[in-house]
């Protein structure tokens, strides 16, 4: 009911960008003025530390699925009132930088979203969007924005078919269209023909002390087609150890009680994690 009430709710508007549009209600316009007066004095001598201090201003916002399917055609989606895993993420590390480069405008903050959610920076259809998460960590390491560090923490490389998108077609309404089906069997193709590197599971509590607050965790899964299942945030707790900072489907953006290596134990198919440092 809540994402029933959302969307009608959602009175988008479209803005030029790029000959693309972004997609951004009144309310979530308004909610990246707030954001950025709240995060004014935030910025602290390490990314990561700042994207930690970042992400938990969103602390308690709802989380809502498939905010960004939306309409007959890829828009720039701003949606701040509601963010999936994968949103929150994106929302932190564009705040985070913005705050780094002292930049304030809507216009610097669609920019920052846009590059860091597609291909190569740019949004070119639906298929240039960064749906496989390996593949986000991926391609925003060829623009710079962070490092894949999972083999450099005791990481694994392994081989796994990636093709969840195209063997459930159905459940993406915008794989309709052909042209979107093929170019993303396109990037499952380039996926399938480059290794994986994840730290096991039963690795991580032995490298724990490795992995720095304001990480990118992305959880690892066997389910058949699919590389990763959730991601957030590394965020070392008061009880020294690291805990996940993330929009959880539960229902908010939160701190997971458990630490990071037992809070996995409980995730089913999870079989690790690749972490991704952010860089300055």
């Amino acid at each position: 009911m809540r994402q029933i009430l959302f969307f009608l709710l959602f009175l988008a508007v479209a803005l030029p960008l790029q000959a693309q549009q972004i997609t951004c209600s009144p309310q979530d316009r308004q909610a990246f003025e707030d954001k950025i007066i709240e995060i004014d004095e935030l910025l602290q001598e390490n990314l990561g530390q700042t994207l930690v201090a970042v992400g938990k201003t969103f602390l308690g916002t709802p989380y809502v699925a498939k905010t960004l399917e939306i309409g007959e055609v890829e828009t720039l989606v701003v949606n701040l009132q509601g963010l999936d895993c994968t949103t929150y993420v994106e929302n932190a590390l564009a705040f985070s930088r913005m705050l780094k480069e002292q930049e304030t405008s809507f216009d610097d903050y669609v920019k920052t979203l846009e590059t860091i959610r597609y291909k190569n920076g740019q949004l070119d259809g639906y298929a240039s969007r960064l749906h496989y998460f390996s593949e986000w960590i991926a391609n925003n390491g060829t623009k710079g924005l962070l490092t894949d560090i999972t083999s450099q923490i005791g990481g694994v490389e392994i081989t796994k078919d990636i093709n969840f998108m195209s063997t459930h077609r159905e459940l993406y309404p915008f794989l309709k269209d052909d042209t979107n089906f093929k170019k993303i069997q396109a990037s499952e193709n380039y996926l399938n023909n480059q290794p994986i590197c994840i730290l096991p599971q039963d690795k991580i509590a032995a490298n724990e002390h490795l992995i720095h607050s304001g990480d990118i965790i992305a959880l690892t899964t066997s389910i058949n087609g699919l590389d990763i299942t959730h991601t957030g945030l590394a965020s070392r707790e008061s009880d020294g150890r690291i805990h996940l900072l993330h929009a959880s489907s539960s229902g908010e953006v939160k701190v997971s009680e458990l630490p990071l290596v037992d809070y996995l134990k409980k995730v089913k198919k999870n079989t690790g994690i690749m972490v991704a440092r952010p860089l300055r």
